[in-house]
């Protein structure tokens, strides 16, 4: 839900100089092992099938702020696709990894909530940022909801999420702390994310029920990710 811009360099600089005195066995606000792939389809076989674009934006989205517009959304049989780059998400609960002395763009809401009406957390819950309805595309008209399962793919490694929140209008590639993480990517919200090589295949017309529980997503997006295969 946030604009991020060259303005807030000096930050970035910030973090990076604090990862530099950690001692050489500790790594910022990372641990733990990463996962290589959630249900039984492999990236190699979701790749296959986003390999061309059937352009359904009005338009082309930016990946930041001061890049061109470059990145169309494309459709498909029951989904939804764009391949960009990966800024991360912090917003939501207030968490050890996630405040607003970690990220310099902190808000304390998502667009959409949990089952108890709370933010979602971008530290515990995979979930990815679509852009705001706009005259380039408005994804509540393509069949995409709060809560639907999106198959995220990078380095060959596929991670479900869910669609947590939204951002601006003309900008695509964002996803929570977790999704980064568990993808393998630098998952710091000042200066983490990954620059290109991100897949996003947002299932159409369903919904995890709740929307905090991961494990529900990993069960559904293995199924659609199934039929996904078969319609196209």
């Amino acid at each position: 839900m946030r604009t991020r811009t060259l303005a807030l360099t000096a930050s970035a600089g910030a973090a990076l100089l604090a990862t530099a005195l950690l001692p050489t066995n500790a790594t910022a606000r990372e641990s733990g092992p990463q996962r290589v792939q959630e249900g039984m389809v492999g990236a190699a076989d979701l790749l296959a099938k986003v390999t061309s674009c059937s352009q359904i934006s009005n338009g082309k989205y930016r990946t930041d702020e001061e890049a061109s517009a470059t990145v169309p959304v494309c459709g498909k049989n029951g989904a939804v696709f764009w391949k960009a780059d990966m800024d991360i998400d912090c917003d939501g609960r207030i968490t050890t990894q996630c405040n607003a002395g970690t990220d310099p763009w902190f808000q304390d809401d998502t667009a959409f909530h949990q089952s108890d009406g709370k933010p979602l957390s971008a530290e515990k819950l995979p979930y990815v940022v679509v852009p705001s309805s706009s005259s380039i595309w408005n994804y509540a008209g393509a069949g995409i909801k709060g809560g639907g399962v999106v198959a995220v793919i990078y380095n060959n490694k596929v991670e479900y999420a869910v669609v947590g929140d939204t951002g601006p209008d003309k900008i695509i590639g964002e996803a929570s702390y977790a999704t980064a993480k568990a993808l393998g990517i630098d998952p710091d919200p000042a200066t983490g994310g990954t620059g290109s090589g991100v897949t996003y295949i947002v299932f159409k017309n369903n919904r995890t029920s709740p929307i905090e529980s991961h494990g529900a997503a990993v069960t559904l997006g293995d199924s659609l990710a199934k039929k996904f295969l078969q319609d196209n």
